[in-house]
């Protein structure tokens, strides 16, 4: 929790001109929001984002009065009022949401508001320009629906150099044009680290948060946050020859000793290290042997001195050996997957609380 905490601080130091806000959605990205959200309030944060309105509900009790939770997702129809009433605001990617949110404003004889979500070039969520224009000429819209942010994703701030970056920001300046005293919103983790010309007045980091590299350009300053271990259920002799876990899929080539972790895909751990991955015992490599299977996954500690390790003991699957971007690169996937994929078997400890004070909140 404090390494979150400092790598919050960080952010502000790096930006001083911009809000900070926190991307809670997918519970934290799987690491329990109703820990982390309230703690980043405690450093300061005042703008949190997630994804679903469900996600919101869960949060507002447990966040300062002045604290605004945004839904990035946009509302369920018919779920307008509950927002409203739970003074929640809606990030309106399409006419149809817009629309909806501004009859509630006319029905409620009074401004309810919310945020406005651009389309530049992502093609995912967000108004087209035609569509803003639109939504902008219904009569009082202005005076109806109060936009406190407009707001666009970047699709390849972690690649800092890609073109589309530039093509972006132009657009987006273009959509800022219409609405010149709204604060702007379009950076991501990736681009909160890497393209300092893209913070606008609200950054919105999310993976970088929690120490996790965003891009392939390092996150200088920025403290890991995150340690994932399982449990040896097992220990166990096997001869040459001998198969290990289901299909047979690994065939001892030698007499080794083989320990059986209590992880497997029903956790998150994926599948997909069958016969390939790795984990970490005191520095010394433990190759995956066989299939990761529902509940547990088989690892070769042959070459660990006899006794050093014993059932009981834990083993590294994340951590100082093997971060989340290793498992992601070696799986060709992101690091929000890996993150957002373990599951809640996984017992979560919330260690180190942050500090108010100290040379990083001076930084």
């Amino acid at each position: 929790m404090g390494a979150i905490a400092a790598n919050y601080r960080r952010l502000r130091a790096m930006h001083p001109a911009a809000r900070v806000a926190a991307v809670v959605k997918a519970d934290a990205y799987g690491l329990d929001a109703t820990q982390i959200a309230p703690m980043l309030a405690g450093q300061g944060a005042r703008d949190f984002f997630v994804a679903h309105l469900a996600e919101a509900l869960v949060l507002k009790p447990l966040l300062p009065p002045d604290a605004v939770l945004f839904v990035l997702n946009g509302l369920a129809p018919g779920s307008e009022p509950l927002c409203a009433e739970a003074g929640i605001l809606p990030v309106l990617n399409t006419p149809e949401q817009a629309r909806a949110w501004y009859t509630l404003a006319v029905n409620k004889a009074h401004p309810v508001p919310a945020a406005l979500q651009v389309d530049t070039g992502m093609s995912r969520l967000g108004l087209s320009e035609g569509e803003l224009n639109d939504v902008l000429g219904w009569p009082s819209f202005a005076g109806q629906v109060n936009i406190c942010l407009l707001m666009t994703h970047m699709a390849c701030a972690d690649t800092p150099g890609a073109p589309a970056n530039a093509d972006q920001m132009r657009r987006f300046a273009d959509f800022a044009a219409r609405l010149p005293s709204v604060p702007r919103s379009l950076a991501n983790s990736a681009a909160a680290m890497f393209l300092p010309e893209a913070a606008g007045d609200v950054l919105r980091p999310g993976l970088v948060l929690y120490g996790v590299d965003p891009g392939a350009g390092g996150v200088p300053k920025m403290q890991p946050a995150i340690a994932l271990e399982a449990r040896i259920i097992q220990l166990r002799h096997i001869p040459a020859g001998a198969g290990v876990g289901y299909g047979f899929d690994y065939i001892a080539d030698r007499p080794l000793r083989v320990a059986t972790l209590s992880a497997g895909y029903a956790d998150g751990w994926p599948r997909a290290l069958s016969n390939g991955g790795a984990t970490w015992f005191a520095g010394h490599r433990l190759p995956i042997l066989g299939r990761v299977s529902m509940d547990s996954c088989m690892v070769d500690v042959t070459n660990l001195p006899e006794g050093s390790i014993r059932p009981g003991d834990c083993v590294e699957l994340i951590g100082p050996h093997q971060s989340v971007n290793d498992l992601a690169r070696q799986l060709a996937t992101t690091p929000h997957e890996i993150l957002t994929s373990l599951g809640r078997r996984f017992t979560r400890s919330y260690i180190n609380p942050p500090s108010l004070h100290g040379e990083e909140a001076q930084s």
